[in-house]
């Protein structure tokens, strides 16, 4: 990192008095209104008699080809004279121009920024965010050298990046594209902080108007941000930018080289619940900067930005995170007890109701993210890299608990890859493996071929128990009648018929229409009620629309836990699962001699 660093600062010197052959990039947002923005790039010298421009087909931390390249208009490339050079199209991402001499080329283009939700790029009136992949265009040729990047922004609006900040107000710089695309930009009007934890620098931007505290999320993201030392041995930044978006409507998140940004409508902050759903997100977008961006699996080894990166370990990259991400906010004091355990549960609940956790293997799941649709047809035949990922990596850790005697975890297997296989070396199922069996001294093969080689299918009760929980539905596990099915939200019409289960059974499918139950009409709002009036085993009469044909069947209920899940004390827990239970969390046992979360 010391190397990287010293790097940095040799190249701004040399950016400073124009000395280094280097790309340069402007982007004029000085008339946001429509969305629109002009860029030019200029490529040094090249003796090539054809320069290829590209722009990705998918952005880093979403696997999946997006048209990224539909937002181009009025391309054209120019000579170091001004000359016009000829330039066809010739992929969706990408641009080859023609040359007759060496030459440096500029091109220029119109870019359209409206994809806030998908957070490629949004320019407004009060702001712009550009996430390289869908604004800034690059060349094979010149990936790897290092870059300025300038901006024409109205005069009150303020610059962000994690890239570093040139001699100028509004310029970036960065060792190559690599950095540019992974590091966004967050510039306009907006409310800044910064602030420090364990030794590294941190700032907090906030676009748009909200019911948040700024004093609070400070508070929680320091602390939050001196806890990776939890896992990790060292940092691999010195400055991190917290990007935030309270938005009307958009929400999500993406991790990046040295920053991230967390969108969340406007007014859904302050409700606890709320603000448990952004802090979490903050949470798994900072593990991520260790897990994926400083190592990652190998078949994203470099990033190719014109095509997909197939690997089966997708599940670490992004299910080992959302595992990690409750325990550091445990550990920092952010949540409590009872809410980590609230979100497990939740968890544990979503895998159970999941049927296509039996069916597809993590390992499968992984390789297939790129062409996944989610849905009806993901819940019943997929396994989620996200959620999956996450009980894989439980299971794993419980397992490497077990083994080791409580000496090791799952947070030692993190730490090796960090040590081991740091970008650009990437990591393989067989890295992975070797470094299971030097953490635990156990031949890890037979478990991954059980659990992540095929469906995943746990003994929930079992495994919990190891830590001295159990589980509970409602206040006193009771049954409810369960009919395979779950409606739109105010709508009769069905989004999920379970795999397997009642409904399914009856012939029901996803997108059916319900319009009466036993002869009598049925409401949205009436039909989980509707239903508690029969028990299970009970067989009903069910008058739907199925493709715009009237449709009968008998639907005979079958039977689900009533209440929500909880994770509780099991009676009389030991003292091993009480110390189990503190080396998996590295908290004190919660509950008190009644039971009672304290």
């Amino acid at each position: 990192m010391k190397l990287a660093v010293s790097l940095i600062l040799f190249l701004a010197g040399l950016f400073s008095v124009n000395t280094y052959a280097q790309v340069n990039y402007h982007i004029d947002l000085t008339e946001p209104h429509h969305h629109l923005a002009k860029v030019s790039v200029t490529f040094p010298t090249t003796e090539q008699s054809q320069l290829k421009v590209n722009l990705p087909v998918w952005r880093t931390g979403k696997y999946e080809v997006l048209p990224l390249g539909d937002v181009i208009r009025y391309f054209t490339a120019v000579d170091a004279q001004g000359n016009r050079l000829p330039w066809q199209r010739t992929a969706s991402g990408e641009w080859t121009v023609k040359l007759t001499q060496p030459s440096a080329v500029t091109v220029s283009y119109q870019v359209y920024a409206n994809k806030l939700g998908q957070r490629v790029s949004h320019i407004n009136d009060s702001h712009a965010y550009l996430d390289a992949s869908g604004v800034f265009v690059y060349s094979p040729s010149f990936r790897n050298e290092p870059l300025q990047v300038d901006l024409s922004v109205p005069q009150d609006w303020r610059s962000y990046s994690g890239m570093v900040s040139g001699d100028k107000t509004h310029r970036f710089m960065a060792l190559n594209y690599d950095v540019l695309v992974d590091s966004p930009i967050e510039t306009g009007i907006s409310q800044h902080r910064q602030f420090s934890a364990d030794g590294r620098d941190y700032e907090l931007v906030v676009w748009g108007e909200g019911n948040y505290n700024l004093d609070e999320m400070v508070t929680d993201l320091t602390k939050l941000s001196g806890q990776a030392k939890a896992i990790w041995s060292d940092y691999p930044f010195e400055r991190y930018v917290y990007m935030v978006h309270a938005t009307s409507g958009a929400s999500g998140a993406t991790e990046h080289l040295n920053s991230t940004v967390i969108q969340r409508p406007r007014f859904s902050f302050r409700e606890r619940k709320d603000y448990l759903g952004f802090i979490k997100t903050a949470s798994h977008e900072f593990i991520h900067t260790w897990n994926v961006k400083a190592y990652r699996p190998q078949g994203l080894v470099p990033y190719n930005y014109q095509q997909e990166g197939i690997t089966e370990l997708l599940w670490i990259a992004e299910g080992s995170t959302s595992y990690f991400q409750s325990q550091l906010l445990l550990r920092a004091g952010v949540i409590t007890a009872k809410e980590f355990l609230a979100d497990l549960a939740r968890r544990v609940d979503s895998s159970i109701n999941t049927p296509g956790r039996a069916v597809q293997s993590i390992a499968q799941g992984s390789a297939n993210k790129w062409v996944s649709s989610g849905g009806d047809y993901a819940k019943n035949h997929s396994a989620n890299i996200y959620s999956e990922g996450f009980i894989a990596s439980w299971a794993l850790d419980f397992a490497l608990l077990q083994d080791t005697k409580l000496a090791k975890s799952y947070r030692d297997v993190h730490q090796a890859l960090y040590a081991n296989h740091r970008i650009p070396l990437g990591y393989t199922v067989k890295d992975v493996q070797g470094i299971l069996q030097q953490v635990s001294g156990k031949d890890y093969q037979p478990w991954w071929q059980q659990h992540i080689n095929h469906p995943l299918v746990l003994d929930y009760p079992e495994l919990l128990q190891q830590a001295g929980l159990a589980m509970r539905y409602g206040s006193d596990n009771s049954v409810q009648v369960d009919s395979g099915f779950e409606a739109k939200k105010g709508s009769l019409v069905l989004q999920h018929v379970a795999l397997n289960g009642p409904a399914w059974q009856a012939g029901i499918v996803n997108g059916d229409e319900i319009i009466a139950i036993n002869g009598l009409r049925v409401t949205a709002k009436g039909l989980s009620q509707r239903l508690k009036d029969f028990a299970p085993n009970d067989s009903i009469e069910l008058l739907l629309f199925s493709d715009d044909k009237l449709k009968q069947v008998t639907l005979t209920l079958g039977e689900k836990p009533s209440g929500d899940l909880s994770l509780m004390s099991v009676d009389k827990p030991s003292a091993a699962q009480k110390a189990f239970f503190s080396a998996w969390l590295g908290i004190d046992w919660p509950f008190d001699e009644a039971g009672e979360l304290q």
